[in-house]
């Protein structure tokens, strides 16, 4: 971003925020404008983010059972009204030829919930990136957050969290051994 990008989105910002007749800030957020453009670059990294460099895979040496990392605290900012949505997305993968760096799968997170986001498509990215990145037998992310678009605004329901699941390959598949997958992986994530 360059150095008058930068100015202009303060100024905007500056516009937007209530401001007196004589066009001052209140006291106390003469500096706001330039911090807000500092944490939209942080909150919105993902999209300056090299995907390519979340992807260290390792030999699976035969493990063909599910490896999941679950709680992975995220956070993300909604599209229609730039108000954010936090919580844990759980994400799993069955393996073929390749395990994947455990951290990167919570990088992975970070790296889509870091732009504006729905929290469904989120879950498809993250589920589609490593479909393609890692050739899994299945893949599976399964995202709770609290909206504040909700919770401030609109219908104002204060204790509402919204659940989504993304999945792939075994994890979809109707017969014993898709149900099976799943049954698993739901009690993987209800263990303490």
């Amino acid at each position: 971003m360059s150095r008058e990008y930068k100015k202009a989105v303060a100024r905007a910002i500056k516009g937007v925020l209530d401001i007196d007749e004589k066009g001052r800030l209140p006291s106390g957020m003469e500096e706001t404008p330039d911090r807000v453009v500092k944490a939209y670059q942080e909150l919105l990294s993902g999209y300056k983010t090299d995907l390519g460099s979340l992807v260290k895979l390792f030999p699976a040496d035969g493990y063909d059972q599910i490896v999941l990392l679950k709680d992975i605290e995220m956070y993300s900012l909604c599209e229609h009204h730039i108000l954010p949505f936090f919580g844990k997305a759980h994400v799993a993968y069955i393996p073929d030829k390749h395990v994947i760096g455990i951290s990167k799968l919570a990088r992975i997170v970070d790296a889509f919930a870091h732009r504006f986001q729905i929290q469904e498509r989120l879950g498809r990215q993250v589920v589609d990136f490593i479909q393609e990145s890692l050739q899994p037998k299945g893949a599976a992310c399964i995202i709770s957050a609290e909206h504040l678009c909700i919770r401030m605004r609109g219908v104002g329901k204060q204790n509402s969290i919204m659940t989504t699941s993304a999945l792939s390959g075994v994890f979809m598949r109707n017969d014993a051994f898709g149900t099976s997958a799943r049954n698993e992986l739901m009690s993987l994530i209800r263990m303490g």
